[in-house]
């Protein structure tokens, strides 16, 4: 079998986000939410997936949206490229969700609480060894987490999951190797294929079971994903060389202005010594220095 890549947009929606996902995406959210608890039973999955019609599109993201049965929501996103402005982003749309759910004169009670559960391809947090973070609202200088415990921001950074197969036990560690290594497998491994929601997402997955135009979308996907990265190592790149021939022309012009500094300074040291050599048979020592600012040590050694 040759399975598509989870980490794409659009393949992540057509696995987690279709109107048949919600055995996998009640599985995937408990094991990355709950610890592999069934504290989730049922959700309704918002903007079910679509195949895609529109060709050539610049978004690098597609989130899913659920609603579990206590009213909280959920937003889940896949992320590949590390764009600008990405965690306020991540910020603001979490807040819109929250903001959106109340009419004109509702109460504030009415409010339910958002997560906003991100996945990322790269690593956002180098001061976190962990793979898994959750940032909420707490006081600033004791910790005490806020009354209304409803903004919640949750991350999984797939470059820091490093597990083998052989090291993969918990429900979440096996959804992550899924979304890390479906692509280099040819067949389902058997710790995934007793999880049902797992095999599932495979067949999802598997690249047999997609139309024509749902491949070549996801192709193109993958080929812009691929174009832009390398467009950002190039602008890395350029902006070091650039970075190393300023510095370099800088320092030849420092240099230049520090030779001419220096060869001014050695010309009046020389100019200095020249009048002492002549001063030497009519004044004495003290009386040279004096009046070429050489030391009396200096004069010493002329006479």
């Amino acid at each position: 079998m040759r399975f598509i890549n989870p980490k794409t947009d659009f393949a992540f929606k057509k696995i987690f986000g279709s109107d048949q996902s919600h055995t996998i995406l009640i599985s995937f959210l408990n094991g990355l939410l709950y610890d592999g608890q069934d504290t989730i039973q049922s959700l309704d999955i918002l903007n079910p997936y679509q195949a895609p019609r529109v060709r050539g599109m610049k978004d690098t993201y597609l989130d899913v949206k659920a609603q579990l049965a206590d009213g909280t929501s959920v937003i889940i996103e896949m992320q590949v490229l590390n764009i600008e402005g990405f965690e306020k982003r991540i910020l603001y749309n979490a807040a819109k969700r929250y903001s959106t759910q109340l009419g004109i004169g509702d109460s504030y009670s009415l409010l339910n609480p958002v997560i906003a559960l991100t996945i990322t391809d790269f690593i956002m947090f180098e001061e976190l060894a962990p793979y898994r973070s959750c940032f909420v609202l707490k006081e600033k200088d004791f910790l005490i987490d806020y009354p209304a415990y409803d903004l919640e921001l949750v991350f999984i950074e797939l470059p820091k999951f490093d597990r083998e197969l052989s090291q993969v036990s918990s429900l979440m560690e096996k959804w992550l190797f899924f979304l890390k290594n479906a692509r280099k497998l040819e067949v389902i491994p058997e710790p995934m294929e007793q999880v049902i929601a797992i095999r599932q997402a495979f067949e999802f997955a598997n690249q047999a079971h997609l139309s024509a135009e749902e491949v070549e979308d996801l192709e193109m996907r993958e080929m812009f994903i691929h174009d832009q990265r390398n467009a950002i190592k190039l602008a890395l790149r350029q902006g070091r060389e650039q970075g190393i021939e300023q510095g370099r022309e800088q320092g030849i012009e420092q240099g230049i202005e520090q030779g001419i500094e220096q060869g001014i300074e050695q010309g009046r040291r020389a100019e200095k010594l020249q009048i002492a050599r002549a001063l030497l048979p009519l004044h004495e020592d003290a009386a040279i220095a004096q009046i070429t600012g050489l030391s009396p040590e200096e004069i010493r050694q002329l006479r």
